[in-house]
């Protein structure tokens, strides 16, 4: 098979596609001949050295993919030969084919084309289980989502919405402020024109807001605290752009009863994925299959192009996702 490989650390120029071993699935596992992946941050970490894949990886990034199951494994029940899929994987997205432990297996929602469905899992999953499963937000509760037009906070706005929430987010441009409010989002904020919190602290009558879905890190860290109501949750997935380190007001999280969580889903075991993911078939799919929530895509590249989908995401001009297609039906 063609698979996405990474040679040395660099920007997206050391993105190659190269002919590599075909996959062999263990017991538990299956193959999927993959027809789309998404594109998330967490590859082009990978792709500059800051974000390795766990040892029992594929060494190729992506972290989500659909398509079609070509092998089961001796231990495999509920699939088969033949059946479509999205799954939510480790690594191994940018090829043509994966082994992919079956209870991170997803079908594909009713009426959903595979360049659709492989838009969803790793989104879902981390929004699911950091929102809802660990948060706890509730309906009628408030939620901040910081990047509310990445492929993260396109997807949690609606999630958030459905599920009865009110939801803020932060965005960079008129345009991405639109979608936001266009996707549920009751206030939508330009973070390089306006202090968040100030109009986290007017919209909530000076409550706060009870989660925070944080993809920047440790410069809004002060920040982030600030605008959370007291019992919130300050739950941090990326540090996008805002640092490793920060200083925290334990003064004020103590008045506040409030937590900070940070969270990544790649590097958990797989009983803990397989929980994820039967969480969200259960409580997110259906809302999909109802048209409720919805993926937002921007681009799809042919996988020949993992290089540009990279550049087009460091840009940061893109509203949603971006993907990859192999050109499989």
């Amino acid at each position: 098979m063609h698979a996405v490989v990474i040679d040395q650390p660099g920007g997206p120029e050391a993105l190659q596609l190269r002919e590599v071993a075909d996959p062999h699935p263990a017991a538990d596992e299956v193959v999927i001949s993959i027809a789309a992946a998404g594109v998330n941050r967490a590859d082009l970490m990978q792709r500059q050295g800051f974000y390795p894949p766990p040892p029992d990886a594929p060494p190729y990034p992506g972290l989500e993919c659909a398509g079609e199951v070509t092998i089961v494994g001796s231990a495999v029940t509920g699939w088969k030969q033949g059946d479509v899929a999205c799954a939510l994987l480790a690594g191994g997205g940018y090829a043509e084919q994966v082994a992919v432990p079956a209870g991170q297996l997803l079908p594909i929602p009713a009426g959903f084309e595979l360049l659709q469905a492989a838009a969803l899992p790793e989104v879902a999953c981390t929004v699911y289980s950091n929102v809802f499963m660990y948060a706890q937000l509730a309906p009628g509760q408030t939620i901040l989502v910081h990047g509310g037009a990445s492929g993260i906070g396109t997807l949690a706005i609606q999630l958030a919405r459905a599920l009865g929430a009110r939801v803020v987010c932060t965005a960079g441009t008129p345009a991405k402020l639109a979608s936001c409010r266009e996707l549920g989002a009751e206030l939508a904020i330009n973070y390089r024109e306006q202090d968040f919190v100030e109009a986290v602290t007017d919209f909530t009558g000076g409550r706060g807001v009870d989660v925070i879905l944080d993809i920047i890190g440790a410069a809004y860290l002060p920040r982030n605290l600030s605008a959370l109501a007291t019992n919130g949750h300050l739950v941090v997935i990326g540090m996008q752009g805002g640092g490793a380190t920060g200083e925290l007001d334990l003064s004020m999280l103590l008045r506040k009863r409030a937590s900070v969580h940070a969270s990544s889903l790649r590097a958990r075991p797989g009983v803990e994925k397989a929980a994820i993911v039967g969480a969200v078939r259960d409580i997110v799919w259906p809302l999909v299959e109802t048209g409720q929530v919805m993926p937002v895509i921007d681009t799809v590249f042919p996988l020949r192009q993992a290089a540009d989908a990279h550049a087009l995401m460091e840009a940061g001009t893109h509203t949603g996702k971006i993907m990859l297609s192999t050109g499989a039906s």
